[in-house]
């Protein structure tokens, strides 16, 4: 059997699977089932100064957008950090991580943006026992009003200043968890290393209004007739979070920097995309707000299974792998080319491929009068939006053509070196090609 356990920039677990620091990991309760029910570790809900309570509204929290069948495939919040009072939040982690030794207990923080306010609060939140420190610098919505959350994590000065103070107050390990809501994702990422950050996880939440009630006229969730943005996450969020993880692993400036990996994760496939694109584990949210703790029981099971099928003996045989296989546009080799192909046997003639390409498209795709559809070599360009709209998964498929092949019908070459023209000498695919 695959070795799951995890050993996160000295952080050792059962499994790469953490919870985010979001409502499953806000109490005592919460985190002891989720450790029983099979998590590595946990990254407790976000913990502010002692002082005035932090009050959330007592009215709905969350927006969602469904796909057709009602599966959830993103969530809104309006959620602030804990309202609980600080002391019973320390009180909990230190029984849960006496308790738990085994498991990750990582402490998320925020506080004002003051040297003060951060080195006083993590030596007292250590003694707690937990095994590392998370700065919250991505909160979008609330916090960011009150010059915190991602009010800091879009200022890379900001972020290199606090993660200074946090190393110099802590021997533990400081894991920077990085705002999407900028420009270019190295700029925070690289603030955060020069800072002396062990590690950034990301992504945290997107600012956003899911939707708007049109007989209100107001945005939801909706308090007493107002609405505001939040921050948006699940699996729709998953491919802009791959992206700026794979970003941070590729750049030489922020290469060595280990990176925790957040953003719609649900499945064992999802966690291992991120895993090859560098991301050291993972921590998911919403998949566990969706379907409860046990969620990770499939997430494990299906990671070790491929792993096994694959040959990796740990993750770390796998971590990074796909990274040097992310590259600009202008690197990638025109000389490849694929075409459509459709199985007559698995076609269930509903005509979607052809809408698509006759409307919107290349128009390479025929329809006989008894409706049985074709790919017009000639003028596919091997778009893939056949693929993408094909109800009928593997009915269409992408074939790869070999240099000089013939069109049958036509006689003509339907690939060659016409890509040439594009050669970089820092481009090794077309290197190769040639």
């Amino acid at each position: 059997m695959a070795d799951l356990t995890s050993d996160f920039i000295g952080i050792k677990s059962p499994n790469p699977f953490w919870l985010a620091s979001a409502p499953p990991t806000d109490k005592e309760y919460n985190v002891r089932r989720a450790f029983e029910a099979g998590w590595g570790g946990v990254v407790w809900k976000t913990l502010g100064e002692a002082g005035p309570p932090v009050v959330n509204v007592n009215g709905p929290r969350y927006g969602a957008i469904h796909g057709a069948d009602r599966r959830l495939l993103g969530l809104n919040n309006i959620e602030l950090i804990t309202d609980r009072p600080l002391e019973v939040n320390l009180e909990e982690m230190a029984r849960v991580k006496r308790d738990y030794p085994d498991h990750a207990l990582i402490a998320s923080v925020m506080v004002p943006c003051e040297e003060k306010a951060w080195k006083d609060i993590l030596p007292v939140i250590a003694e707690t026992g937990c095994d590392g420190f998370e700065l919250n610098f991505g909160c979008p919505h609330g916090m960011a009003e009150r010059g915190m959350g991602s009010a800091v994590g879009q200022v890379p000065e900001y972020i290199e200043m606090v993660t200074r103070w946090a190393k110099e107050a802590t021997p533990l390990p400081v894991i920077v968890k990085l705002t999407p809501n900028i420009t270019n994702i190295l700029y925070p990422a690289t603030a955060a290393f020069n800072g002396g950050a062990d590690a950034v996880s990301l992504i945290n939440t997107i600012n956003s209004i899911t939707n708007v009630n049109l007989d209100a006229m107001c945005p939801e969730p909706m308090i007493d007739g107002k609405g505001t943005h939040g921050g948006y996450c699940g699996p729709a969020v998953k491919p802009i979070a791959m992206n700026m993880v794979a970003e941070i692993a590729r750049n030489p400036e922020t290469a060595t920097l280990p990176i925790s990996g957040i953003g719609g994760i649900t499945t064992w496939r999802d966690a291992a995309e991120f895993m090859a694109l560098g991301a050291g584990n993972v921590q998911v949210c919403t998949a566990a707000m969706t379907y409860g703790f046990k969620i990770v029981q499939e997430m494990i099971s299906g990671l070790s299974q491929w792993m096994d099928e694959k040959g990796y003996e740990s993750t770390a045989d796998f971590v990074g792998m796909a990274t040097p296989n992310v590259t600009d546009w202008q690197y990638l080799n025109l000389n490849h080319i694929t075409k459509a192909e459709i199985n007559q046997d698995d076609c269930i003639k509903c005509g979607r491929c052809y809408a698509a390409c006759e409307d919107t498209s290349h128009q390479a795709i025929a329809m006989s009068e008894d409706r049985v559809f074709t790919v017009k070599d000639d003028e596919c360009v091997a778009c893939n939006l056949c693929v993408n709209v094909c109800p009928v998964d593997g009915c269409i498929t992408m074939r790869t053509l070999a240099p000089g092949e013939m069109d049958e019908r036509t006689g003509q070459p339907v690939s060659g070196d016409y890509g040439n023209w594009l050669a970089h000498p820092n481009n090794p695919s077309v290197t190769a090609a040639e």
